[in-house]
């Protein structure tokens, strides 16, 4: 019987051997990969700026801290998502206010978020679940409208330059996702990517910030203050401090550690190599999934159409008519396949953390609905046609 993991990372000998020159250079701690992969990152993005980083967490709490936003302040996000959408803002000081879904989709509600925006929103954090970018044009709309209550920080520069609430995308799914003709990165005032062991494309761990000039910003200074940030607030990289003579630096904040090594950029830049290949390949299993399962009357996510492509990160597929246990009991069963499955998410409303400041799942139901029958199936590419004929037939068994 064939086995087929859930999400495994497709590297092949050229990373290994670029790994390895990094090893062997003398230099494995930030530095020429880096720098290399941020401006690759730009450019496909479209971006003006990108700071890599050891995480997307990193990076959205970069974005918050960025924008001064703290104790007092409010960020609201979907109640969909993984933990550390939400937990940025516990890091802050701020406090999180949840949106749910729209009915019957992953992503956050607009109308919810209209209504939940307030004098004290300073940032909204929608998610791009599986790489399907959400309405971020809808999002800006709201934002918009909600100027004549917005009360800037007069001591952020940012804050004050922008005006208004701050829309900063979790796109951890969605390099390459597109939507209204334009990339992820393009669509929001900061995009913030995961290159986690699991994403399309991985640096191991790792993730990046990237941005648009934004007006009346100093938008390089900006850029030099994040990385500063990234070390502890040393206004010298090590790799600067290195170089004959140059050991002097200075302290200008008591900041953090959350820095991307070359070791881990090396796997990223020859990824990006390919990068496009791999996302074809994702739609090619896409279609494939598609064409067996809508007419079964099941319900996945739409990954593509009429302005609107996404990274095809996860096949987030819903069983109607399943309740939580039924679709725990279809997991269990393609698991004695060898087919490993996942669910994408465990509202956030349901964890012992969220519980505890407050949030009950019965405030949340557009969410809870998706849940409760939702299983994710594999999606990568390293699969063959075989794997994925095999994944549909076991299904096309069980449901």
């Amino acid at each position: 019987m064939r086995e087929i993991p859930f999400s495994p990372p497709d590297i092949t000998d050229a990373e290994i051997e670029e790994v390895v020159r990094v090893l062997k250079s003398g230099w494995i701690t930030t530095g020429k990969e880096v720098m290399a992969l941020e401006k690759a990152v730009s450019e496909f993005a479209g971006t003006d700026h990108t700071v890599c980083l050891n995480s997307c967490t990193a990076a959205m709490e970069m974005a918050l801290r960025m924008l001064g936003v703290g104790e007092g302040d409010e960020v609201i996000t979907t109640a969909y998502t993984y933990t550390a959408t939400a937990a940025v803002t516990q890091h802050i000081g701020a406090k999180l206010v949840l949106a749910d879904t729209a009915a019957d989709s992953f992503l956050i509600d607009c109308e919810s978020l209209d209504r939940l925006i307030t004098e004290k929103t300073k940032a909204v954090i929608p998610v791009n679940i599986g790489g399907k970018v959400c309405d971020q044009k809808r999002i800006l709309e709201i934002i918009n409208s909600k100027r004549n209550i917005f009360r800037a920080n007069p001591k952020n520069e940012l804050q004050t330059a922008l005006g208004r609430v701050a829309l900063i995308s979790d796109s951890a799914h969605g390099l390459g996702a597109m939507r209204c003709g334009k990339p992820s990165g393009q669509l929001a005032d900061f995009t913030a990517f995961s290159f986690h062991a699991v994403k399309n494309l991985t640096t191991a761990e790792g993730g990046a910030l990237t941005w648009m000039n934004i007006d009346a910003v100093d938008n390089d200074k900006l850029e030099r203050t994040i990385k500063i940030y990234s070390l502890h607030g040393q206004t010298k990289d090590a790799f600067s401090k290195m170089q004959l003579g140059s050991w002097e630096y200075d302290i200008i904040a008591p900041a953090y550690k959350c820095n991307m090594p070359d070791t881990l950029a090396a796997i990223g830049v020859k990824q990006m190599e390919r990068y496009d290949k791999m996302l074809e390949r994702r739609h090619e299993i896409i279609k494939m999934y598609d064409n067996a399962f809508l007419p079964m009357g099941l319900k996945p996510m739409i990954h593509s159409g009429d302005g609107f492509r996404s990274s095809g990160h996860l096949y987030l597929l819903r069983i109607p008519g399943y309740d939580v246990d039924e679709r725990n009991a279809l997991i269990s069963k393609l698991a004695e396949k060898k087919i490993a499955t996942n669910v994408h998410y465990k509202p956030l409303p349901m964890m012992t953390a969220y519980k505890n400041l407050g949030f009950d799942i019965k405030d949340f139901p557009n969410a809870y609905n998706q849940y409760k029958n939702e299983i994710t199936i594999p999606l990568h590419t390293l699969l063959t046609d075989d794997d994925v004929n095999y994944i549909i037939e076991s299904l096309k068994e069980l449901v």
